[in-house]
Formats: structure tokens, sequence, C-alpha cells
């Protein structure tokens, strides 16, 4: 079964997007990359600004993390505060994730959503 599991991650990897645009195989539209994160600019804007903050580990979602995960979670969201200051959204931002199929995740590889840069108040 281990086998199984292992095979099935490795297929979905190498077909994951994120994985593409983290090895160059996949055009995006980098803000932002370090040894752990990368963050790029989503096809499919919901605010202004709207960029996504994703571990080069493939890691499927938050459900997916271990211990040895730790000091990238961490990183992500000091990264997000990071790209806040240089978005110039950091008065008003968010900062979202989505944790399986039903709670519409649509991309299988842990990713953070840093939005803002809207002129009215969002409730």
């Amino acid at each position: 079964m281990r086998n199984f599991i292992l095979r099935h991650k490795l297929t979905f990897m190498n077909d994951c997007i994120f994985c593409k645009i983290i090895k160059k195989e996949a055009p995006a539209k980098i803000e932002f990359e370090n040894d752990n994160l990368v963050v790029f600019h989503t096809i499919e804007p919901l605010a202004p600004i709207h960029v996504l903050i994703v571990p080069k580990k493939h890691i499927v979602n938050i459900s997916d993390t271990s211990e040895e995960d730790r000091n990238v979670m961490g990183e992500i969201i000091l990264t997000a505060k990071l790209m806040a200051e240089k978005l110039g959204i950091k008065d008003a931002f968010r900062v979202a994730v989505a944790n399986g199929e039903n709670a519409g995740q649509s991309v299988f590889h842990l990713h953070f959503h840093l939005t803002g840069g809207w002129k009215d108040k969002q409730i």
C-alpha cells in the first residue's frame, strides 16, 4: 500500500501546475523566490492585487503538513507580510488558504492567496 501511495504522489507531483512553475516548466509572473518558496500572480485574480505564496516542496494541503514543515509554514506568513509591503497593500490585505476540495481547493499543492488593493472597505 505504501508503494502505491508513493507512486500516486509522484505522478500527482509530475502533473502539478505549481510544481511545473517552480521548475520553470510553466510560465508565471514571479514576484519573489527563495530556496523554500515562490510567489507569483494568479491567472484568475479575485482582487486588484492577487498573488499565490507556494512552498517549493510539494505539500497537498495543510492536512498533509508534518512537523518538518514547521519552518516553511512560518516563512509563508512572514513572506505574506513582506509581499504586502512590496506590493503596496500592507495596510489592507487578506491571506487565505483552502484545505481540501470541499473547502474550494482546486490545485492540490499547498498555496496561500494574498489579496488586496481594494479602494473600498471589504466585508
